[in-house]
């Protein structure tokens, strides 16, 4: 969550192209109106965005009792005092990163806060027979280790985490691909079909369903498959 959309769209970006879901905020209300519609493993904060800073998103987002789960939270600033980064930290932030920041850093202390995540559950995703490790990008199904790109990876690690509900594909393409991605393009048919071909052996069904003119749903393992579907 930031207000500057050239800074938003980069970090957007290539976490993206790392395999993360992302959703984005540009001010302080939206940010805490997304944090309580959707379960995120971390938020980045900017300190100065519009409405309420991020010291006041992160001080309610750690006062809300109705979160079972309590994301890490990652301030991104250009303010540096000693005085803003207690502030930060005194507020709820695990990390702290100053502006400028190179990209390679910003997204090793995505996967250090991942790892050191306070809710095991937030780091491991499991759906059925499959198991996603946030903070190393591995999945396995079953005994099973899974090769994905990070492309897949996003795809069904979304999937997981909606598992049994029908996710259109302009929704997938909104949380996985970059903002150039469209929902008249095919690169997600393209994708949840190597994803398939991956997650099936001899033994296995397919655990991915084309609901027609409606999108795809990641059924567990004591489910049907859905009708009117592929």
């Amino acid at each position: 969550m930031d207000d500057e959309p050239e800074l938003v769209q980069a970090v957007a970006g290539a976490l993206r192209l790392d395999g993360y879901a992302v959703d984005v905020a540009h001010d302080g209300w939206s940010a805490l109106e997304r944090i309580a519609q959707s379960r995120y493993s971390l938020v980045c904060l900017d300190v100065t965005m519009p409405g309420i800073d991020g010291f006041e998103v992160c001080r309610r987002l750690r006062a809300d009792r109705s979160l079972t789960v309590q994301p890490r939270v990652l301030m991104l600033t250009g303010r540096d005092s000693l005085a803003d980064r207690v502030a930060g930290l005194d507020n709820g932030a695990d990390d702290y990163l100053v502006k400028p920041f190179a990209l390679p850093e910003l997204k090793a202390r995505v996967r250090s806060l991942l790892r050191q995540d306070l809710n095991p559950s937030n780091a491991i995703i499991r759906a059925g027979d499959l198991r996603l490790d946030v903070a190393r990008h591995a999945a396995a199904r079953g005994k099973r280790a899974l090769d994905l790109t990070p492309k897949e990876f996003g795809v069904l690690r979304y999937l997981m985490n909606n598992a049994g509900r029908t996710v259109p594909k302009a929704e997938l393409l909104a949380h996985v691909w970059d903002a150039h991605a469209t929902p008249d393009t095919d690169t997600v048919r393209v994708t949840v079909g190597t994803l398939r071909k991956k997650l099936a052996s001899d033994n296995e069904t397919n655990k991915i369903d084309t609901v027609v003119g409606h999108g795809y749903c990641l059924r567990d393992d004591h489910s049907d498959p859905l009708p009117d579907s592929k």
